[in-house]
């Protein structure tokens, strides 16, 4: 007798989970140096590449994925260049998830990583570069590891985005079952479709993963400010 779940095709799930991890690791590690660099930009720079950074995180989702098709498409210069040099496509493929989950995911992790940094004492800054720690120890030694909370719950608030991205991953990436279809991306085609008892399990999936972001995230910060402050 066949169950409700021996119908359900998993592969969204596991392309969703497999994008958001591999996404994280690039956001992670770009948001992190973003941050960094325009810490010591002049002010009215800082302004301005700031304004760059996070435009994704205001503008629609569908905006982001057209100008990553404009820029990535086989028909335009640079995605020609892209697959004919390096054989590489960003289009109707599994890559097309992962850059467009990064790009919108992105500004969540740099925005965090910049708070967090924001928020060290500069007086433990001032204290390294006095005992003659170069500007890279300070970083690496001081800035990070008290920014550290902040990080990491930053890092996990731009997974729990990158794995409900759908508005630039249908564009770019598209909906093929198996290859690119994500959860986000599946919820919209089984509702299109009718099929509503599948859009409401994925629903429920999703919502489960994003409460448990959310609740990791709390533990993350709660025990951040309770090192910081000496709060119960």
């Amino acid at each position: 007798m066949n169950t409700f779940l021996d119908n359900i095709d998993f592969s969204p799930l596991f392309i969703t989970m497999k994008t958001g991890l591999v996404s994280i690791i690039f956001v992670f590690i770009l948001g992190i140096a973003a941050a960094v660099a325009v810490m010591y930009l002049p002010k009215r720079v800082k302004w301005v590449i700031d304004a760059v950074l996070t435009m994704p995180l205001v503008l629609p989702p569908t905006v982001a994925g057209y100008l990553l098709l404009l820029l990535f498409s086989l028909r335009r210069p640079f995605g020609m260049f892209l697959d004919s040099n390096f054989d590489i496509r960003f289009v109707q493929t599994w890559a097309g998830c992962v850059l467009a989950a990064s790009v919108i995911a992105f500004p969540l992790m740099y925005r965090s990583a910049r708070a967090a940094f924001e928020q060290v004492d500069p007086q433990l800054i001032y204290a390294g570069r006095t005992l003659g720690m170069s500007e890279t120890s300070v970083m690496l030694r001081v800035i990070i590891p008290e920014a550290g909370p902040g990080l990491i719950s930053g890092g996990i608030l731009a997974f729990a985005r990158a794995i409900g991205e759908y508005g630039a991953t249908s564009m770019l990436a598209g909906n093929v079952l198996g290859k690119t279809r994500t959860v986000a991306v599946a919820i919209a085609s089984e509702v299109s479709a009718g099929n509503f008892g599948t859009a409401g399990f994925w629903t429920v999936m999703i919502t489960a993963i994003a409460f448990i972001v959310v609740l990791s995230v709390n533990l993350i910060t709660g025990k951040g400010m309770k090192k910081i402050t000496g709060w119960q």
